[in-house]
């Protein structure tokens, strides 16, 4: 029973990592393309459908920890795709205004590469137990340059969003109510971009120390 399901779980991580794969790389291919092709203006139009979906079935990597499919904590793992949703969502897809801005190129770039190296990566290791040395060394190393630009982009974006989000009140829940409740989405957007300034410092650094674990047990073995 306990080598079914082992089976099963490593099936089901190697299905789960290489559609991500394939999710990201069509981001990346749409969004060189559209690049390419067009202008910046027209990227976010260009790559929305497999942005949405492969941002979004992320959520299920907060379930796996949570559960103990993966050993990645769940405290390392939530900050990251929440922010990531929210700039999906609550920014790029809530105010178009923001879609035709030079940093949706930025990072989506930077995202899509990041993961389809990590979503690559893991999906050797699930299908065969083992991935090449140089995809482990991309796999913990990319980060230190496309970390940075994409926090940057999620930043800025956000910031840029304030004007729209104050301007339409949208997700703003006013009193009186029948709720006796208020909440207004500028300050919370606000809230998220003070989160932004402990805690990038505070995630790059624990990227930094998972690296240099990672590629000094790949040095011994």
């Amino acid at each position: 029973m306990a080598s079914f399901l082992s089976l099963l779980r490593r099936f089901y991580l190697t299905v789960y990592n290489w559609t991500l794969f394939a999710g990201w790389f069509q981001v990346l291919y749409l969004v060189l393309k559209t690049l390419n092709e067009s202008s910046h203006e027209n990227v976010y139009n260009a790559a929305e459908k497999p942005l949405l979906l492969a941002q979004t079935a992320a959520v299920l990597e907060i379930l796996h920890g949570l559960v103990g499919l993966v050993r990645s904590p769940v405290t390392a793992t939530l900050p990251q795709i929440s922010s990531r949703l929210f700039v999906t969502w609550g920014i790029l897809w809530s105010f178009p205004e923001t879609r035709s801005h030079v940093l949706v190129s930025s990072l989506l770039i930077s995202w899509s590469i990041t993961e389809i190296i990590r979503y690559s990566f893991f999906g050797l290791k699930e299908a065969f137990g083992f991935a090449p040395s140089w995809l482990l060394w991309l796999r913990y190393s990319t980060f230190i340059v496309l970390y940075p630009t994409g926090i940057t982009s999620e930043v800025g974006l956000i910031y840029i969003a304030l004007k729209y989000i104050k301007e339409s009140e949208k997700y703003c829940i006013r009193m009186p109510n029948k709720w006796n409740f208020s909440f207004d989405y500028f300050y919370a957007s606000i809230l998220v971009l003070g989160i932004y300034v402990p805690g990038s410092p505070h995630l790059y650094g624990y990227m930094l120390a998972q690296r240099k674990k990672a590629l000094s047990k790949s040095k011994r073995e």
